[in-house]
């Protein structure tokens, strides 16, 4: 899960507290900015969540994403999705979450933020062959955000607007 990759002129890596400069790291929302400044190596350390950062240099950090194993209760699903996902009667269904997903003002207009959804989307299918994950559920912050995932074919839930979910087997189709 930690090899690099590198998209264009970005490589998305592991953060690394020795080399990645958090400090300048600014996107205009104050709860990822803190965030990546003050929670996200003490997330690695206690394995919460793994921290991938977007850099061009090796040190500043242009973007970064955050992935977790998660659990989805089949009944929060829409019925039609959960009957085409054939997984009824598994209760919870493991799934990845994208915890945080920003991108540095410096790099806005560049199409990072698509570059950090699409690493994030392939680390987690391949890590899904490995540790078993149905789908990538991401809690969008506010409006403009869940526009984004939905411009990705992420699904909104019913009982909460602001949770989307991605079928691994729709993200797989993306990757082929």
């Amino acid at each position: 899960m930690g090899e690099p990759i590198q998209i264009s002129q970005y490589k998305f890596e592991p953060l690394d507290k020795a080399k990645h400069d958090r400090a300048a790291f600014f996107c205009g929302k104050d709860a990822l900015d803190k965030y990546i400044k003050q929670q996200a190596r003490q997330d690695v350390d206690a394995r919460v969540a793994a921290v991938f950062v977007a850099t061009t240099d090796g040190k500043t950090i242009a973007g970064y994403y955050t992935l977790s194993q998660y659990a989805v209760d089949p009944g929060d699903l829409p019925p039609a999705v959960l009957a085409k996902l054939k997984t009824r009667r598994y209760s919870p269904l493991p799934a990845t979450l994208i915890g945080r997903l920003a991108r540095a003002n410096t790099h806005k207009g560049q199409g990072l933020g698509e570059l950090l959804l699409m690493s994030a989307l392939e680390r987690s299918l391949v890590q899904s062959r490995e540790i078993a994950s149905m789908a990538v559920v991401v809690d969008a912050k506010d409006d403009q955000a869940i526009k984004f995932y939905s411009d990705y074919g992420f699904i909104q839930l019913p009982d909460n607007p602001n949770r989307l979910f991605l079928p691994m087997a729709t993200i797989e189709l993306m990757f082929q």
